[in-house]
């Protein structure tokens, strides 16, 4: 079957299906796949599928590399949800994290999603990122927690709770006509938890009555052994919070809930004072005391502007930019742009984190320059515990697999490696190598009957870059023009020329922008000049086009570019014609004139009305001194004839 068919066209082909074939899709049979966190880390969104409703398990985002430059977000394409909008759609939320609740507003503007059920601090997350997106009244909430059920027409879900490095963070029990489905979300196994356990009973049980597919996190699955207790990394900000003499600043993620309490927590038992900075951090603080998971007094918060009176020793900053994002606070802090903090020698920072894959290189630069202000800097090795993950290693993962004891598996969230791993962890436990299915963003897979196999086709999967609210998606054009632009800049050559007269009326003029510094090469400039002047020249012997004078200015100035500084800059050519130029001059001027002339017709016949009759009062006016000779004539012409009788 052609693997760009509709989804939903093998079910109208079912009484057509050969009984050997078991990979086409009948009419009764549920579907699984994902649109997002296969074969990545970020963007997960699940989905399943039966008869006329899809049950959609978060709704991620994944962050960009450094080359997608200017895209703010990677979100799933929704196109196959947005096709099959006449559905019953509902939304289920694992826990808060960004990359399982950060593509909700972007669902939701595209998607009709009937409800939101998510746990008590992942709904105040998302209502907050609604509110910004100010799509607060077009879904409805509903907070669920281990004892929610929801009861749809094909689908029954019920939930268990898990740890994570974030409170509330559930489990899901699925139930559809041909079987269950576990989908354990974001999960670890601590023994010392900091806030609620697992339920570990819950989940033997789920073993015990049968469960026919396992979706479990791979995240860790290259980790041996068990990760380390939340407690012990607890303990260890302690000591270096009493150890420590001058000002403390500590980064990490906001989203993990849990480990900044601790640091809150250790501060104040140290007399020290807490000033966070990061919108997200903020966010987090506010939304955690709310709901009773950080219990710090508003007393022991100092305000930004109050650090510079209150002794170093007695100062905490807990910040965001553990992950060496450029505008982050500790970015700002060791770039000495900060508005209210300036490092000094003998500072103490603190990262209560390690790198994600692919930003090893932006957190020893933001390291190398805080040492470099002379700040002692401490990161998480060997020898200390200042962070462990919220995500299950490879003994962790083991003992899932052995409580819920699933008939297949599919490993979820991570990268291909990490599914990979995952799937060699799973056959170590028992699993045959025939039921475990390592599937890409798209692939589909079809439980039926408490059996499951893939399907031979797929559905669109591919990302969806965001560029501030715009998800209409960004061209590969697009994206390699800001490359370059980002490494190389422009040059944009600004020509004059008569097309009547067929001549250039003065040299090209070269700006540049993010190319060279203008003042620095100013030789350099002029001899573009002069080489693009000489080919236009040539070119504008013969008749010629626009086109072809703009293919003249780049296959000119672009091999000259390379070769004086081996930078491919973009070449914009710009070109101002007089004879077009003077043409919409004077059409807009006799538009004008136009419009003048009818609109104040009246009032011209009316002005040179009152002329002429300020005119003729003029001449009435001065008329009498004219009368007196005329008079005196006329009554010496009227004596004659008495004379003369």
């Amino acid at each position: 079957m052609n693997s760009n068919q509709p989804m939903n066209a093998p079910h109208e082909l079912g009484s057509f299906r050969n009984e050997y074939n078991k990979t086409t899709v009948e009419k009764n049979d549920t579907l699984v796949y994902a649109i997002g966190g296969l074969g990545e880390i970020g963007k997960n969104t699940y989905c399943f599928e039966h008869g006329n409703e899809i049950l959609i398990v978060d709704a991620g985002v994944r962050f960009p590399e450094d080359n997608l430059l200017g895209v703010d977000y990677v979100i799933p394409d929704y196109g196959h949800l947005i096709k099959y909008n006449r559905k019953r759609k509902i939304l289920v939320i694992t826990h808060g994290h960004e990359d399982h609740i950060g593509g909700i507003p972007f669902l939701l503007r595209s998607v009709n999603i009937e409800a939101i059920y998510a746990p008590r601090f992942a709904c105040a997350l998302i209502r907050k990122k609604l509110e910004e997106h100010r799509l607060v009244k077009n879904v409805k909430m509903i907070e669920i927690n281990d004892q929610s059920s929801i009861n749809m027409k094909h689908f029954t879900v019920g939930f268990f709770n898990t740890i994570h490095s974030i409170p509330d963070s559930l489990g899901i029990l699925i139930n559809t006509p041909n079987g269950r489905i576990v989908e354990t979300g974001d999960f670890k196994f601590d023994l010392t938890p900091v806030g609620l356990n697992a339920d570990y009973q819950v989940m033997a049980y789920m073993g015990q009555i049968g469960v026919d597919l396992l979706m479990s996190d791979s995240t860790n699955s290259g980790v041996e052994d068990f990760s380390i207790s939340e407690r012990k990394v607890a303990q260890e900000i302690l000591d270096i919070t009493r150890k420590t003499n001058g000002r403390l600043i500590v980064a990490t993620f906001a989203s993990n809930v849990h480990r900044v309490a601790q640091i809150l927590e250790a501060a104040v038992k140290c007399g020290r004072k807490v000033c966070i900075f990061g919108r997200s951090m903020e966010n987090v603080v506010t939304i955690g005391r709310k709901m009773g998971n950080i219990n710090i007094g508003e007393e022991h918060f100092l305000a930004p502007e109050q650090l510079n009176h209150t002794p170093a020793n007695k100062i905490c900053i807990v910040c965001t930019g553990s992950q060496g994002e450029p505008l982050a606070a500790l970015s700002r802090i060791a770039n000495g742009t900060h508005r209210w903090i300036k490092l000094i020698p003998g500072d103490t920072v603190v990262f209560s984190s390690s790198p994600i894959p692919g930003n090893g290189d932006s957190v020893n630069h933001v390291v190398n320059k805080l040492f470099r202000a002379g700040a002692n800097v401490l990161t998480k090795s060997v020898l200390n515990n200042l962070h462990t993950t919220g995500h299950a290693s490879q003994e962790e993962q083991k003992l899932m697999l052995q409580l819920i004891k699933p008939k297949y598996f599919m490993p979820v969230h991570g990268e291909y490696k990490m599914l990979v791993q995952h799937k060699n962890t799973a056959i170590e436990t028992g699993i045959p190598a025939e039921n475990i299915f390592t599937c890409a963003n798209g692939d589909v897979l079809i439980l039926r009957d408490h059996q499951v196999f893939p399907s031979s086709w797929r559905i669109q999967a591919d990302d969806v870059y965001v560029d501030g609210n715009d998800i209409s998606g960004l061209s590969t054009a697009v994206l390699k023009d800001r490359k370059i632009l980002a490494n190389n800049g422009l040059v944009s050559v600004i020509i004059a020329i008569d097309s009547k007269e067929n001549k250039i009326l003065m040299k090209p003029v070269i700006v540049s922008r993010g190319f060279v510094f203008i003042k620095d090469s100013q030789s350099l400039l002029k001899e573009a000049e002069n080489i693009v002047f000489q080919a236009l020249k040539e070119k504008m012997a013969q008749r010629t086009t626009f086109g072809e004078l703009k293919n003249c200015v780049r296959s000119t100035l672009e091999p000259f570019l390379y070769h004086k500084t081996h930078r491919n800059p973009i070449v914009i050519p710009v070109i101002i014609n007089s004879k077009s130029t003077m043409a919409e001059i004077e059409a807009m001027r006799a538009q004008k004139m136009a419009a003048k002339g009818t609109k104040n017709s009246k009032t011209k016949t009316a002005v040179k009305n009152t002329k002429e009759e300020t005119k003729n009062a003029k001449a009435a006016i001065n008329e009498p001194k004219e009368k007196k000779p005329r008079a005196a004539a006329a009554k010496k012409t009227a004596k004659k004839p008495k004379e003369e009788a």
